[in-house]
């Protein structure tokens, strides 16, 4: 059967937007920035770690028609399509302060969980990203 999960996917407005912020400001870096022609594939990864890559993916052609596409961008900008990113890193507070020095805006401070230290931010679209510090 499987043995891996090598894509996951989350939609964003503006590609270059959601380079910006997930290259620029969270520290990801680019796996895949391919022109098909008929869509982007833009794909990034935790630096180390390309074999589990994100699609930050446009909503559009060839997936889905433009009314559609007109309809998920608005659930995007209102955080309503279910999307989650949750990074782990060795010091939440820290990862926490360096990203808010570099104008990362987050929806929550890091806090004593059962399982570690975590937080909450949205990247420029909406979607709801967490990192967490694992107790151990």
């Amino acid at each position: 059967m499987f043995n891996a999960i090598t894509h996951s996917q989350i939609f964003v407005l503006d590609q270059d937007e959601a380079l910006d912020f997930y290259v620029g400001k969270l520290g990801l870096e680019v796996a895949d920035d391919v022109d098909l022609g008929f869509m982007r594939w833009l794909t990034v990864s935790v630096p180390g770690h390309p074999e589990r890559q994100i699609l930050l993916e446009r909503p559009g052609a060839p997936a889905m028609s433009e009314e559609t596409a007109a309809q998920v961008r608005e659930l995007v900008t209102k955080g309503a399509t279910g999307g989650w990113l949750i990074f782990t890193t060795e010091d939440c507070r820290k990862t926490y302060e360096t990203l808010l020095a570099k104008g990362v805006e987050f929806t929550e401070e890091p806090t004593e969980r059962p399982y570690g230290i975590d937080c909450g931010l949205r990247d420029p679209f909406g979607n709801r990203l967490r990192f967490t510090q694992p107790k151990g």
